[in-house]
């Protein structure tokens, strides 16, 4: 008996609450017994609730790790769709099994190896894909024309100050009025434009009053009062369509240390208002009340001391060594200008229940350290010869991979263990201990895995040679790194953001030391200039005031490190900043 692991998938919560998943499990378990297959009770893999759109599934998850470490022979699925909804994707997972020498078999599917069987199977795929694409149109069209009448069925779910009714066949559903929380809003309206209070402090005055929230073990934040003042149901008009899928615009400091290097989608990204379609419910505040928020969010928008659209070189970049907390930026006005400054928000004593996690209080110009860590990349780049060697080094580090080394060494084993087979196949044969039909029955088999092993071998090779080729671009940095000198006093704040974030990894702020990690090594000798000082030989100013914090404390200049990030860790980053 071969040794097989089910997958079985339902997308929907409704289908995971009608049990359909357990039919599906049930048939497969049937099937296997019928087939002379064996499925042992911790290999039946389900994934209840998961899009079929996506790969990442739990469960999904587990048969793929069963098939690389080699201990299934066998992934029996209902049918391809519950594989996934893609046929990309079916071909992807069926392909990998095959190089796992695991055989894909589905219940409604049929059963063969011949063109016509594979065939009628990719059409399934792409059927399932079609069907997809459709029920997720038809969805769609259906909410917006049940929103164009009214429909309250199609919003997810009621906000703060109301109750969400279904419908029934009497009445269709409803937002009725949460009397206790229907005050809670209005004052909240009043506390902002009546009595002028700000966000923060709406915010502390509900905590400290203990008033619950719609979870009621949470707390009110900052954001969530936002969302409140901003949400137009309050005035009497439900909005539905308000946001739209669309690509990821930047790629920020979590996406970035988990590698992501291309946009992802997302779905927070805001329709046009006269995109959006109102739906009539009962109405918690005026509508003056609510137009005149509008405007002080806007005129608070405008004119807040946070307002960071303008970009800075390091934005995005700078973070606490202490707390490993990020550093946003602050700012103050002078009789002359606006000063900006970075600060840990790990030090904000709003933002956790329990006070601030951080005791680093330092404000650090940004105009400052902008202006430092351009200089170290120019400086850096003034060197070709270190770009040079890290090229080197990548691809020397990527020829000799252990992983791909590895994988490889076990597909050329492999391979020649099917070669061997082959040839014994044909011994036998010519010596008359093998007939030409058991020959016939045992030969496909093994040529068919050959053709995989050849397959992922030659992929691999294309892979190094495909790496080879982009580090060799190289040859040219020479060129390049003069155009760059040349120009780099010209660049616009946006282009040498982009410049810094390919070869700057993070800018670690710590008490009395600012130390930039790069993505190259640099020399471990001693900098030409002073460690607490400027390259023009002036201190760094971390605050104005006659040399005092903003906390009336004496202040002391910074002294930067510059420090390879691929030779350093954590703890090591730590050590050097205190």
């Amino acid at each position: 008996m071969r040794m097989t692991a089910i997958y079985a998938r339902v997308s929907s919560e409704q289908q995971r609450e009608e049990n359909t998943i357990a039919s599906q499990t049930a048939s497969l378990i049937e099937f296997a017994k019928s087939h002379d297959l064996e499925v042992p009770g911790e290999w039946v893999c389900e994934d209840e609730g998961y899009s079929g759109a996506t790969l990442e599934r739990p469960g999904l998850e587990r048969v793929r790790d069963l098939a690389a470490e080699g201990q299934i022979q066998v992934v029996l699925g209902y049918s391809p769709d519950r594989l996934s909804r893609k046929y990309a994707y079916q071909i992807l997972l069926i392909e990998e099994f095959a190089r796992h020498g695991v055989e894909t078999l589905f219940v409604k599917s049929p059963q063969g190896d011949s063109a016509e069987d594979q065939l009628l199977v990719q059409f399934q795929g792409m059927i399932a894909e079609y069907e997809r694409a459709q029920i997720l149109e038809r969805s769609r069209r259906g909410k917006r024309h049940r929103a164009q009448s009214g429909e309250i069925s199609v919003m997810s779910g009621a906000p703060y100050g109301y109750r969400y009714v279904r419908k029934t066949d009497e009445a269709p559903a409803a937002y009725i009025i949460d009397e206790a929380e229907a005050r809670i809003v209005q004052r909240v309206y009043d506390m902002y434009t009546v009595d002028g209070l700000s966000i923060g402090e709406i915010t502390r005055r509900l905590n400290a009053e203990g008033i619950a929230t719609r979870k009621r073990s949470a707390r009110w934040e900052r954001s969530t009062v936002w969302g409140v003042l901003r949400n137009s149901a309050y005035r009497g008009m439900a909005c539905f369509g308000k946001t739209r899928i669309s690509a990821r615009t930047r790629v920020m400091r979590p996406q970035r240390r988990r590698g992501v290097t291309r946009p992802s989608t997302t779905a927070g990204h805001e329709r046009p208002r006269e995109e959006w379609i109102e739906i009539p419910v009962p109405a918690l505040v005026t509508e003056e009340s609510f137009a005149r928020a509008q405007e002080l969010l806007h005129e608070n928008k405008i004119r807040s001391r946070r307002r960071t659209i303008a970009p800075s070189v390091v934005q995005g970049l700078v973070s606490c060594a202490r707390c490993g907390y990020a550093f946003s930026r602050t700012s103050t006005q002078t009789s002359a200008r606006k000063i900006h400054y970075y600060k840990c928000i790990g030090s904000d004593g709003w933002r956790k229940l329990g006070g601030p996690v951080c005791d680093n209080g330092r404000f650090v110009r940004q105009e400052l350290l902008d202006q430092i860590v351009w200089a170290e990349v120019i400086r850096l780049l003034e060197e070709p010869a270190l770009i040079q060697q890290e090229l080197d080094r990548r691809l020397a580090a990527a020829r000799s991979s252990d992983p791909t080394r590895k994988r490889e060494q076990s597909l050329q084993r492999e391979s020649t263990h099917v070669g061997k087979g082959i040839e014994r196949l044909l011994n036998a044969y010519q010596e008359g201990l093998l007939s030409i039909e058991q020959l016939r029955e045992r030969m496909p088999v093994l040529r068919q895995r050959q053709q995989a092993l050849r397959a992922e071998l030659q992929a691999i090779a294309d892979q190094t040679n495909d790496r080879a080729a982009f580090l060799r671009l190289a040859e040219t940095l020479t060129a390049f790194l003069a155009r760059l000198r040349s120009a780099a006093e010209t660049l616009s704040v946006t282009e040498r953001q982009r410049i810094v974030r390919l070869l700057v990894k993070d800018v670690l702020v710590g008490e009395d030391t600012i130390t930039i990690c790069h993505s190259i090594p640099i020399p471990s000798g001693p900098l030409q200039n002073d460690s607490s000082q400027s390259p023009d030989g002036q201190h760094y100013l971390l605050c104005t005031g006659r040399g005092k914090s903003p906390a009336g404390e004496s202040v002391s200049a910074l002294r930067f490190r510059f420090v390879d990030a691929a030779e350093i860790s954590a703890p090591a980053v730590r050590e050097i900043c205190r």
